[in-house]
């Protein structure tokens, strides 16, 4: 019964401009995992710590629309988020950002991108990525979706490691190694658009990782010794009481209506073969993989 009651708990809320979904499904619950060069789909309901069920498989050497010569770029995925409920738009360190479809694992944008550590869709079929420390790297990238490998925008941000666009304020929200910024869109019609710094705050410990948008107006960050949470109508910083003080949390999800938590820490140097689960309380061991980022469907 625990899982049947699960099934309502978590409502995971991506906005995608005009592939917004807000998904709470009934019968199924997913979980999105990626780490090596693999993009999996665990069935939660029919998984449990002794047996996993996978039910979507992804990797670049299987994708139809990836040249070759990208496979590389996604030897170590790092973020995995739903695009709507057809698509997932992957990042990997090894240097690769991709647009991928769920029911045929096909590519339509792939892109080079020194160190991307995530992702989002911005209105108007555009991408942005944020790209951690490497040669051309330390920035934002803004992509469009119809023109794969082509840079539309850039602006330096050290160690960028989230990305989450804000569709209620109409803003983007980056996270860096010591900083976490709003930006507006700007020239959004044209051929050359861009995106305007307008808020700058320094976060209360250093080394940025994950970045999750709440439904009660939360920004949730991941931070070497904590997570905290960032009130957007405030301003304000305080610590995220359920995980405070955990060291090198990776990936954060919340439901802030049920206070339903799913979350990956760093335990083997950044990976894990962990997938935690907060009310209710489980643990899933992902053994075949070096996990290191899940999201929830």
């Amino acid at each position: 019964m625990k899982f049947l009651s699960l099934l309502f708990l978590i409502v995971c809320i991506y906005s995608c401009s005009d592939k917004q979904t807000a998904v709470l499904n009934t019968e199924t619950f997913e979980i999105i995992g990626c780490g090596d060069e693999n993009v999996v789909v665990f069935d939660k309901v029919k998984s449990n710590k002794d047996s996993l069920v996978k039910v979507w498989e992804w990797k670049a050497s299987i994708s139809e629309g990836l040249p070759k010569e990208y496979h590389a770029y996604f030897n170590t995925t790092d973020d995995c988020k739903p695009v709507g409920e057809d698509q997932f738009l992957i990042t990997s360190s090894s240097g690769g950002v991709a647009l991928v479809n769920r029911k045929d694992k096909k590519t339509v944008f792939y892109a080079h991108v020194p160190n991307a550590h995530s992702a989002d869709f911005l209105p108007g079929g555009r991408i942005v990525v944020a790209l951690s420390t490497a040669e051309n790297g330390n920035a934002i990238r803004l992509y469009d979706v119809n023109q794969s490998d082509e840079i539309l925008y850039s602006d330096s941000l050290y160690s960028g490691h989230g990305a989450v666009w804000d569709e209620e304020k109409n803003s983007l929200f980056a996270l860096g190694f010591d900083q976490l910024r709003e930006y507006k869109l700007a020239d959004w019609e044209s051929a050359q658009p861009k995106l305007e710094k307008v808020n700058e705050w320094e976060i209360p410990d250093e080394s940025g990782h994950d970045l999750f948008l709440t439904s009660d107006r939360r920004l949730l960050l991941t931070t070497t010794n904590s997570v905290w949470q960032f009130d957007i109508s405030t301003s304000i910083f305080t610590p995220f009481a359920p995980l405070e003080g955990m060291e090198h949390v990776k990936s954060v999800n919340f439901n802030a209506e049920t206070e339903a938590l799913v979350y990956t820490k760093g335990e083997i140097s950044w990976w894990t073969h962990h997938i935690y689960f907060v009310n209710p309380k489980d643990t899933l061991e992902v053994n075949d993989m070096k996990l290191y980022k899940v999201r929830v469907l």
